[in-house]
C-alpha cells in the first residue's frame, strides 16, 4: 500500500511539475532575460499577479532557468518588499522541498535531467563530506547554484526535517535583501556588491576548510 502511494505521488508531483514547465513555455517565461522582462511578465496576468508569481518562483527552484534572486528583486517592484518577500519565501521553501524529496524519491536519475554531471562531480561529494556546514555556506551566500544543491541533498543521507530546517534559517535573509533591493527599500552600489561578493567567497572558502573545526568548538561549548 505504502508503495502505491508513493508512487502515485510521484505521478502527481511529476504530472504538476510537467504542467507547470508547459504553461511556463506557451507563456513566454523561458525567454525572460531581465528585471524588467521578468516585471512584465508577471504583471500582463494582473489580477492573479501573485498567484503566478508564486508559480514563477517555485518553478525557478524546481526547475532553476531563472535565479530566485531575479524574480524575488521584480516581485518587490511590482507588490512592494515584504508582499513580495513572502510569497518569494513560502516558494522558495516548498520548491526547495519537493526539489529534495523528488531527487529522495526517484534518485540519481531524477538529479541527471537537472544538474549537469560538471556541477554534481563538484559539490555532491563536498555536501555528503560536509553536509551542514556546506548547506548552510551555500544558502547564505546567493554566488552558488544553491536550487541545484537542494536535488543533490536529496541524494545524500540527510534527513528531510534536518534539510527543512537548514533551509529556513538560512534561505530568507539572500531573499530580503533582494527583496529590499527591488522594492528601493535599500540600494546597493557596484562596488558594494563586489565587496559582498568577495567577502562571501572568503567565508565560503573558510568554512570549507575549518568547517569541521569550527562545528566541533561550537558543540563542545555548547556541551559544557
Amino acid at each position: 500500500m505504502k508503495s502505491h502511494r508513493r508512487l502515485l505521488s510521484l505521478l502527481a508531483a511529476l504530472l504538476v511539475i510537467g504542467g507547470g514547465v508547459l504553461f511556463l513555455w506557451r507563456t513566454g517565461f523561458f525567454d525572460v532575460r531581465s528585471l524588467n522582462g521578468m516585471q512584465r511578465y508577471i504583471d500582463r496576468f494582473s489580477p492573479y499577479s501573485q498567484l503566478v508569481y508564486f508559480l514563477v518562483q517555485l518553478a525557478s527552484v524546481i526547475l532553476a532557468p531563472i535565479p530566485s534572486n531575479l524574480t524575488a528583486a521584480a516581485g518587490a517592484l511590482l507588490f512592494g518588499m515584504w508582499e513580495a518577500f513572502f510569497l518569494t519565501v513560502a516558494a522558495v521553501l516548498l520548491g526547495s522541498m519537493i526539489a529534495f524529496w523528488l531527487a529522495r524519491a526517484l534518485g540519481q536519475r531524477f538529479a541527471s535531467q537537472f544538474v549537469s554531471q560538471k556541477v554534481s562531480d563538484r559539490y555532491l561529494d563536498v555536501i555528503r563530506r560536509k553536509r551542514d556546514i556546506f548547506l548552510i555556506l551555500v544558502f547564505l551566500f546567493p554566488f552558488f547554484p544553491d536550487d541545484l544543491i537542494c536535488i543533490l541533498a536529496g541524494l545524500t543521507d540527510i534527513g528531510c526535517l534536518r534539510f527543512f530546517v537548514i533551509v529556513l534559517l538560512t534561505r530568507p535573509w539572500g531573499l530580503l535583501v533582494a527583496c529590499a533591493v527591488g522594492g528601493s527599500v535599500i540600494s546597493i552600489p557596484l562596488w558594494g556588491m563586489v565587496l559582498i561578493g568577495i567577502c562571501g567567497l572568503t567565508l565560503f572558502l573558510l568554512g570549507l576548510r575549518y568547517g569541521d573545526q569550527i562545528e566541533e568548538k561550537l558543540l563542545s561549548h555548547f556541551r559544557k
